[in-house]
């Protein structure tokens, strides 16, 4: 038997990277999964955004371990699909037990350079998305008097500040007050609510282009050139997570192991958030 048998777990941004690790790595446990993502390009970021192959792709993934998989192209900044979708899963599944809030994206600029297109795409992916996500969730959660777990996708950069990207600072500090909030307002219905807080994952978010030249100090930089930068902002040697390693944490707090466990910020960043960049080196 599977720590997630009868789980029934509503994902947002699960088309690609940690997203689709979380999906295949719950429904390994035993969770059917409803999942969305978009498919159209966002235009402020640096690096190609997911599309509906790849979110097809997920669905295989899910199905091929067996379990049932909906799959939906929905942006979490549009309101009404999101409560959509969430209607859409209950009906389809008849319950929900797990919300994860994961959708997210990133671009780079100093605050004095920062385009109001910037912002709002952030903003509204990063804070406002996963408020669209949780909140059609509540209520079929609450009714069901059957408890729940709900993980917010924060980041390093939700406990401390990171130059360069003051909008996904702001954004994710929101995230991780917003679970504080939200564990407090429901755990009188057994329904426990915890934000992750990674540091650098190998997904497209790290690894493009763009990252690499800004790691590296110049155009065509490589994975490789900036390893050691990436390297140096960790306490462990280690420069970049797997995002099956986030997967591993996320499993961990929806699963009964964690039932004691709300309104805590699971830090899954190499030491990171603990310790300012190289002071531990020689």
């Amino acid at each position: 038997m599977g720590a997630l048998d009868g789980k029934v777990a509503v994902i947002s941004g699960g088309a690609r990277g940690q997203g689709r690790s979380h999906a295949v790595t719950l429904a390994g446990a035993g969770a059917d999964i409803a999942v969305c993502d978009i498919s159209q390009p966002v235009g402020t970021t640096h690096y190609p955004t997911a599309t509906a192959q790849d979110l097809e792709e997920t669905r295989r993934l899910v199905e091929a371990l067996g379990r049932r998989c909906l799959a939906v192209d929905a942006d979490v900044r549009d309101r009404t699909a999101m409560r959509a979708f969430v209607e859409r899963a209950h009906l389809e599944f008849g319950h929900i037990d797990i919300v994860l809030a994961n959708a997210g994206i990133n671009s780079y600029a100093t605050a004095w350079e920062m385009t109001d297109a910037q912002w709002d795409d952030l903003i509204g992916i990063n804070l406002t998305g996963v408020w669209n996500t949780v909140q059609p969730c509540l209520r079929p959660m609450i009714d069901a008097g059957n408890g729940g777990s709900i993980v917010l996708t924060s980041s390093s950069a939700g406990l401390m500040p990171i130059p360069n990207m003051v909008h996904y600072v702001a954004a994710k500090h929101g995230v991780t007050g917003l679970a504080k909030a939200l564990a407090v307002e429901l755990a009188q219905f057994d329904i426990r609510v915890n934000s992750v807080h990674p540091g650098a994952v190998d997904t497209m978010q790290v690894r493009n282009q763009a990252n690499f030249d800004l790691f590296a100090g110049h155009e065509g930089g490589t994975f490789e050139e900036v390893e050691p930068a990436l390297l140096s902002l960790n306490l462990l040697p280690r420069p970049v997570c797997q995002p099956e390693e986030i997967s591993q944490g996320i499993l961990y707090l929806v699963s009964d192991a964690a039932r004691y466990v709300t309104g805590t910020q699971l830090r899954i960043d190499a030491g990171t958030t603990i310790c300012p960049p190289g002071a531990w080196r020689s």
